[in-house]
């Protein structure tokens, strides 16, 4: 590529620095559809994805595409809700209407193909497109061995019909994982003619709809819920099993190819030069381990960092125990 065009595209994206720029934003691109990359600049990940952006933005002109840097303007990314970089969110009328978590380039050039064409396809694109969808169905449903498509999260309901169906799991200590319909229009609404089923919540098992609500209160009801779903263990046992899954384990935002937050990228950095095998447990993909771990540890903040299933500390102590040279015999059992 020339040095100008390159420069061209970098360009094309454009950097905002101020939630009062961001809202302005919204509001001077509201007919088109706006791509915000909340990055950091201590990931490579990021640095990555904005190459990734700058070349769809030079495919894709009537897009425009625009990076925020997530711990510089923290008002904007606790409003939507940003736990880790890079995560992608989509715009349209001023409204967020999909997003993705994680360095994922091919998921992103499909939502942003997917989400400027708006309706535009040839029949046969369509068709093609539908395909795709029912794929992408598919793969959800069969997510986890019981999956819940709701409104909004289970900590965080979004009608009384979805808090009314996770009271009811959580009372029979089902093992379950969500999907908010909130966060994606396309599988929204193509969930609904997948299964035949009009309305929200469902619930699915190994991939097959149950039902919903009412078929749920049935089912508890005649006593068949608990036969159909499958029980979670209970969260002490599983935490008690997962500090001991290895003899150094640590819990941190990402894994130990992508960190996802400064505190967790330098403990990675630390445990890497010991030379000393262990194993990562990402909290950000489960949410009942985040919380529940600060409580069996009393220890309230990420990462963490296990011997032999007992709390070692956080990075603070891990450095202490660098510089006094007692961190090596530790991860070894010696100590």
């Amino acid at each position: 590529m020339a040095a100008g065009a390159a420069e061209a595209a970098v360009a094309a994206v454009e950097e905002v620095g101020s939630a009062g720029q961001f809202e302005e934003l919204l509001r001077l691109k509201a007919k088109s559809l706006l791509v915000v990359h909340f990055w950091a600049p201590w990931a490579p990940q990021c640095a990555q994805m904005n190459e990734v952006m700058a070349e769809l933005a030079k495919e894709l002109p009537q897009v425009s595409f625009v990076k925020l840097e997530a711990e510089g303007v923290p008002e904007v990314s606790e409003k939507y809700e940003i736990s880790s970089v890079p995560t992608f969110l989509f715009f349209k009328n001023s409204q967020k209407i999909d997003r993705l978590d994680g360095a994922h380039a091919p998921e992103l050039t499909k939502k942003v193909q997917r989400h400027a064409s708006s309706g535009s396809f040839p029949p046969s694109a369509n068709e093609h497109l539908k395909e795709d969808l029912n794929l992408r169905l598919k793969k959800l449903t069969h997510a986890a061995p019981c999956m819940l498509f709701m409104k909004g999260t289970p900590q965080e309901p979004r009608c009384g019909f979805s808090k009314q169906m996770v009271e009811i799991l959580h009372k029979h200590n089902i093992q379950f994982s969500s999907f908010d319909i909130f966060s994606d229009e396309e599988v929204r609404q193509g969930l609904k003619a997948y299964s035949n089923w009009p309305t929200y919540p469902q619930l699915y098992v190994s991939g097959e709809l149950i039902g919903g609500l009412d078929i749920i209160k049935e089912l508890e009801a005649s006593e068949e819920l608990d036969t159909i779903c499958p029980k979670a263990p209970k969260l002490e046992e599983r935490l008690k099993v997962l500090t001991n899954k290895a003899s150094v384990m640590l819990f941190m935002k990402g894994n130990k190819q992508e960190a996802k937050c400064g505190f967790s990228k330098q403990i990675l950095e630390i445990l890497n030069s010991t030379g000393v095998e262990y194993e990562t447990f990402d909290i950000l993909e489960d949410e009942e381990v985040r919380q529940g771990l600060k409580a069996y540890s009393n220890w309230p903040t990420y990462p963490q960092l296990y011997v032999k299933g007992e709390l070692v500390g956080g990075l603070d102590i891990v450095k202490e125990l660098k510089e006094n040279g007692e961190l090596l015999p530790i991860l070894r059992g010696e100590n």
